[in-house]
């Protein structure tokens, strides 16, 4: 009983020490646009590049369509393989929170500049066979005026092994999101992902993608 009310006390305390900026900001994020929203998706990166653009107007199956591949339209090969990707990935399973993800009982309050306040933590495990969460610390900027967050990075400590054939040197996501205004919730901005590493002694892991999020129309029920 004494070590289940320590564990209670220690948990509460935990939960009690996240600044209520960012609790109310933590409420409301969202890492991916909402529904409702149309945009057009932008990705470039180890040489190619593609565009996309979703139209929440649209059945879920039905609301992406690849509107250039390498700065070209898409051929109809192209168009046809990219729908029965996109129809697989909608079948597909629920991704991780990043949210869930966050341990707070680590936070850190790295400081406060004008209507920002920065804070840190570690990553918890996104399911049984994540090898990489443990390697990575997540820092968080705040905007306080708005309660919303403005920019998260999911940044590696030092070199890591999240496997025996795989040594990573450096790893870097970094995702900014519109303030929201005009009735506009916080909406994403930009990703920039950056991989440094290499795979059995010799094959280079190294990557770098930058994924833009633009032209959002808002398409649901008013």
């Amino acid at each position: 009983m004494r070590f289940l009310l320590l564990l209670s006390f220690l948990v509460s305390t935990a939960l009690a020490a996240v600044p209520a900026e960012l609790d109310a900001a933590l409420k409301q994020f969202r890492a991916e646009p909402p529904p409702g929203w149309s945009y057009t998706l932008t990705s470039v990166g180890e040489g190619q590049s593609m565009v996309e653009h979703c139209d929440a107007a649209r059945p879920e199956f039905d609301r992406w369509t690849l509107v250039q591949k390498n700065g070209k339209p898409p051929t109809a090969d192209e168009a046809r393989d990219y729908r029965e990707l996109r129809t697989r990935r909608s079948r597909g399973g629920t991704a991780p929170k990043l949210v869930e993800q966050l341990d707070l009982a680590t936070l850190e309050t790295l400081g406060t500049d004008g209507d920002r306040s920065t804070f840190r933590c570690r990553l918890k495990p996104g399911d049984g066979g994540d090898n990489v969460a443990a390697s990575l610390r997540a820092t968080l900027v705040v905007h306080r005026p708005s309660h919303a967050i403005e920019s998260i990075e999911l940044a590696s400590t030092g070199e890591f092994s999240p496997s025996m054939v795989v040594k990573v040197a450096e790893m870097n996501t970094r995702m900014t999101y519109h303030r929201p205004e005009d009735n506009r919730p916080a909406l994403p901005r930009e990703v920039l992902t950056r991989v440094r590493g290499r795979a059995f002694f010799f094959k280079s892991l190294d990557a770098e993608m930058t994924v833009t999020f633009s032209d959002y129309v808002w398409a649901g029920k008013k």
